[in-house]
């Protein structure tokens, strides 16, 4: 009996044991799956919490119904990935042996990796949106708060979902208009990068947005420490931006067990190859979703895109032969631009985003790079599909690789 190991019963993991079972005989192939707790979370989910679009319960379900039949569910914590010896060991003493392993553990936010982040003020003035008990605090106080700075912080990049502070501050841009308070506040983003639209094609298109909604815009900026007491927080050039309340993107970091099997960069993000997933040092071990190092977006339709790839490969490798399919770096994401509007962009390793229709050229229903309400509603209707077709493992009518079937090419002055 040959053993399948997947660590993380997240949405890539899922959704791969959950394509995978089929294709490999219940009586030659043992498949486990690790993760260290019982449920799932839609992460997605976690931004419409503090506006009160969601409620906690319908981001979250146990995670072993969703995981189809034949596949065992273990919930433990991973101490270390011994590759030499293809055996992983969990904090309780645990061994298990595989002949094959993926990684799946995801990305997560670390307060402690910024000086003053993880103090007394966090849950106070200080909040993130990136956990289930951080969205749910923040809700609490968006409720009540009467007003002042709200400065929206990433930490460092990269990030899962990238897009979601953006859209952070435009549901709080709607979210205060509609209680009629938008001239009490202030608004602020933060970034490290060098706008808040890096692509050149997107910037011309949607450059304007945070300014025609009377968002501030502070860029480059690294943040070296928050200080709580102050209420401030300061970069490593010596810039400082003032709050009254911040809400923050920690540094996303990798499972620490990545660090002390050594197969991870310094994020603790597995070390793969960006077209198969499959180690640099180790032809047994493959990383999916947010757990890989992979040079595109940490996303939900990442891990979708690159499992379809990656099912193909996987079953052509364990037989002996080459792996055939590549992953282009697909992705595409719906953006909440508030007032019941959003924004969609598609793009992978080589094209950036661009304008047009999708799926369907010419047709849509949904806008790239363009506010509409279908984008918004394509958003709303993502959790629906999540639930009841990514995860399960059933196909949709749409390509793993990235097509430029309705996409218009635009040449951007330098």
């Amino acid at each position: 009996m040959k053993r399948l190991l997947v660590l993380g019963a997240g949405t890539a993991g899922t959704m791969a044991v959950n394509k995978l079972r089929p294709l490999l005989p219940g009586d030659e192939w043992q498949i486990t799956v690790v993760d260290s707790k019982p449920e799932h979370h839609y992460q997605p989910g976690y931004l419409f919490i503090p506006f009160g679009t969601y409620q906690p319960a319908e981001v979250v379900k146990p995670s072993a119904p969703l995981l189809t039949d034949g596949v065992e569910l273990l919930i433990g914590d991973v101490d270390v990935v011994e590759a030499a010896d293809s055996l992983v060991r969990l904090t309780d003493g645990t061994e298990l042996p595989y002949d094959q392993l993926i990684i799946a553990t995801g990305t997560h936010p670390r307060r402690d990796q910024t000086e003053g982040l993880d103090s007394d003020e966090y849950g106070r003035t200080i909040h993130d949106f990136y956990t289930l008990e951080g969205a749910t605090a923040l809700a609490g106080v968006l409720a009540d708060w009467p007003g002042g700075r709200l400065v929206m912080n990433i930490a460092e990049m990269p990030i899962k979902c990238p897009v979601a502070p953006l859209e952070f501050m435009f549901l709080a841009d709607s979210f205060f208009t509609d209680r009629g308070m938008r001239d009490k506040v202030e608004l602020v983003y933060v970034t490290p990068l060098d706008g808040a639209f890096t692509k050149p094609v997107a910037a011309k298109h949607l450059g304007t947005m945070l300014a025609t909604r009377d968002i501030a815009l502070e860029t480059d900026f690294m943040v070296m420490e928050v200080d709580g007491d102050a209420r401030k927080i300061v970069s490593y050039d010596e810039r400082e931006v003032p709050y009254d309340l911040l809400v923050t993107v920690p540094v996303n970091m990798g499972a620490d067990f990545v660090e002390r099997s050594g197969l991870g960069d310094e994020l603790n993000h597995v070390e793969v190859d960006k077209f198969t997933f499959l180690s640099d040092d180790h032809d047994n071990i493959f990383a999916l979703g947010d757990a890989a190092n992979l040079p595109t977006s940490k996303a939900g339709s990442v891990a979708h895109f690159a499992v379809d790839v990656f099912i193909d490969n996987f079953m052509q490798h364990i037989a002996g032969r080459p792996m055939t399919h590549r992953f282009d770096g697909h992705a595409n994401c719906f953006i909440e631009s508030g007032a019941g509007k959003g924004l969609l962009i598609d793009f992978n390793y080589d094209v950036e985003p661009l304008p047009g229709k999708y799926p369907l050229p010419g047709i849509g229903p949904f806008s790239l790079l363009k506010e509409t309400e279908a984008n918004h509603w394509g958003k709303l209707m993502f959790k629906w599909t999540y639930w009841n077709m990514l995860l399960p493992g059933r196909d949709l009518p749409l390509p793993a690789d990235m097509t430029m079937a309705g996409k218009i090419r635009e040449e951007v002055p330098a």
